[in-house]
């Protein structure tokens, strides 16, 4: 954290509960906070990460019970609702960079700090990825489809994960 508070960490990783359509991530509370239907673990760190990483990358699983016009509640600040607010906030570096989700991958479009969807994995449909979020959500002109891992990149990630505990795939014999 000391390294972060001083602006020397190029790009921090969060996932959470849910998220919003200006990035900001919640994991603390399902419900109003007073009176919560859920009590999640909190930050741990993540509220940090959010606020002082150069650039944030957030990970999820892509359901529309997770992606919400508004959070429940802030844990780790994005773009608060919109427009300049981490500069009226005082959030001196940093904001949601991309959100790769298990749909696809979206970044804040630059004049609203909205996110927008700029990439669909392969064999996924846009209205598949609508129909799991919350809000209306932007789509790029540009859009096109995630590009596939290479074989090289593919090797790395399987190294990491020989159990295939994160990819959900077993190291082949």
């Amino acid at each position: 954290m000391y390294l972060m508070q001083q602006g020397h960490v190029n790009c921090g990783f969060i996932g959470g509960a849910e998220i919003d359509k200006y990035g900001n991530v919640n994991t603390s509370y399902i419900g109003d906070h007073q009176d919560p239907v859920i009590k999640l673990p909190g930050s741990g760190g993540a509220a940090d990460i959010a606020s002082l990483s150069q650039r944030l990358l957030v990970i999820m699983n892509h359901e529309k019970r997770r992606f919400k016009e508004k959070v429940d509640y802030i844990t780790s600040p994005g773009y608060g609702d919109g427009g300049n607010w981490r500069e009226e906030e005082g959030l001196p570096r940093g904001g949601i960079g991309a959100l790769i989700t298990t749909l696809g991958v979206m970044k804040p479009n630059p004049s609203r700090n909205e996110l927008e969807l700029l990439s669909i994995h392969p064999g996924v449909t846009l209205d598949q990825v609508k129909e799991n979020t919350g809000w209306n959500l932007l789509v790029s002109e540009q859009l096109q489809e995630t590009v596939a891992p290479s074989k090289e990149e593919l090797e790395v990630i399987r190294s990491i994960d020989p159990e295939g505990f994160w990819t959900g795939k077993k190291k082949e014999e």
